[in-house]
């Protein structure tokens, strides 16, 4: 269910029901010469329209895609990457995060496309939105439960999960669950990152631009939209453990 097309009803019936809340998280960012630059941000939309058709009841927030993409692949001039500092995300991050936790949410997720091999360690846009989570969640139970909110009676089964709040939000890279890493292993404009731009965005895709003395992209010659379409659909399954939901 899409957030933008949810009436005040609908949104009391999700907090009720605590019913998974999504933000898709990406950036906008050079993909050699063969791919558009929205790779990450399509990858994760796909991922969670795919969900979402499985499992309608799902809220789909509006995607923030301004995330840091760094300029480590290329220069920004005449290829097209926008990068927003992580210093400056993390506000944003924390008033949304502060927003939704007002509105009554309590099962929150954030799913990234972006730098996810990094993401035990983390990466600047997935550190940025963690870290908002982190103080969003400790601000809003001193300021509902009061200093000291973990040592009581209230929190007693926070170690066995049952009443943990720092799950109320979450976030998630876009990847099948460890066991299949090997099924699609994360590349950068390569096989798999090629091979689902097929399968989601057909008409942006040129592989007659295909640029061989790149590195990172010569793989994509291999992509097809049948590996793309199983990749994709490996990122639903772990996102329906993840939420849930299997």
């Amino acid at each position: 269910m899409q957030y933008l097309k949810m009436l005040p009803f609908q949104i009391r019936e999700a907090i009720e029901k605590n019913t998974p809340v999504i933000l898709p998280l990406g950036v906008i960012e050079y993909h050699a010469e063969h791919l558009p630059l929205g790779v990450d941000c399509f990858t994760c939309l796909e991922s969670i329209e795919r969900l979402e058709r499985k499992h309608p009841e799902v809220v789909v927030l509006p995607p923030f895609c301004y995330g840091s993409a760094s300029y480590a692949v290329a220069k920004p001039e005449g290829n097209g990457t926008v990068h927003v500092d992580s210093a400056n995300l993390l506000k944003v991050a924390e008033d949304i995060f502060r927003s939704l936790l007002r509105v009554g949410f309590r099962n929150i997720h954030g799913y990234i496309a972006h730098q996810h091999e990094e993401f035990t360690q983390g990466m600047p846009t997935d550190l940025a939105f963690r870290f908002a989570a982190r103080r969003v969640i400790f601000e809003f139970l001193e300021k509902n439960s009061g200093e000291g909110w973990w040592g009581t009676e209230k929190f007693s089964a926070y170690y066995s999960e049952d009443n943990n709040p720092f799950n109320y939000i979450r976030i998630h890279p876009c990847l099948p669950v460890p066991e299949r890493y090997g099924e699609f292993p994360v590349d950068y404009a390569g096989k798999n990152e090629t091979s689902i731009t097929m399968a989601s965005h057909p008409e942006t895709v040129h592989m007659e631009k295909l640029d061989e003395r790149i590195w990172y992209s010569r793989a994509g010659k291999n992509a097809s939209a049948e590996y793309g379409n199983a990749s994709l659909d490996a990122i639903v399954e772990a996102m329906e453990q993840t939420l849930g939901l299997r």
